[in-house]
């Protein structure tokens, strides 16, 4: 093995052909992966490439959605070039990855932007609702969960499926060569940890997110709408 750099295929990962159940196998599970730092030497960045690798060695199709030049929420129409690509990357994906730095004890701003922008419902659409979510984080310093706590606690509010593992680097700038890519250690080994329960989740998932996102009070929301519509009363 490459002590440096670490490649995927050296490693004793499971793939597509072995992690997914049969019937499960149409398509790559689609992964949008979201970093929270606009640092030209982004360890938040670099910790969603590496495992941009894992999850492709598993087999999956990844997306990694770059937040330079994405505006404040609600400082532009929502046409705007950015707001459409990230939304529609959220559409598209089953499954996504944050990742951010911990800034003043908490996510940072180019994280929770990104987040602001993709709503809880678009038109009949919902670009959040039931995809599988991993969280992750990079420190300077000591090793801390307030963001991967943060993170989750947003999961919840987009009403996704945020899987039970985690990542926490401490000093990352530790952790990284000056290619950007991770070292050899047990932090790179938990990185695996959650990519892989991710893909196995988001295959589980698949196909049935729809039942388990079937609410009453939507369902009698809509029924009410319809005998409103009915009576002419809207």
């Amino acid at each position: 093995m490459d002590l440096p750099n670490i490649n995927p295929a050296l490693l004793d990962i499971p793939t597509l052909d072995k992690l997914a159940p049969a019937g499960d196998r149409d398509h790559p599970p689609r992964i949008l992966m979201l970093y929270g730092s606009l640092r030209e030497r982004s360890f938040s960045r670099f910790l969603t490439e590496e495992a941009a690798r894992i999850l492709e060695h598993f087999g999956a199709e990844v997306k990694i959605f770059d937040p330079t030049e994405l505006p404040m929420a609600g400082s532009v129409p929502e046409d705007h070039p950015k707001v459409r690509e990230l939304r529609a990357l959220s559409l598209w994906s089953e499954g996504q990855v944050w990742c951010s730095p911990e800034r003043h004890g908490a996510i940072t701003a180019v994280m929770k932007n990104q987040i602001d922008w993709i709503p809880l419902e678009q038109g009949a659409l919902r670009p959040s609702q039931g995809r599988t979510l991993a969280v992750m984080q990079v420190c300077g310093g000591s090793q801390s969960f307030n963001v991967v706590n943060t993170l989750r606690l947003l999961g919840r509010w987009m009403r996704m499926f945020t899987i039970p593992n985690q990542s926490s680097v401490p000093m990352a700038y530790k952790e990284f060569d000056d290619a950007g890519r991770m070292r050899p250690s047990g932090y790179y080994e938990r990185v695996v940890d959650v990519m892989e329960e991710l893909f196995k989740m988001t295959l589980l998932l698949r196909g049935r997110t729809d039942y388990l996102t079937d609410r009453y009070s939507e369902r009698n929301e809509r029924s009410v709408k319809a005998i409103n519509r009915q009576l002419g009363k809207i």
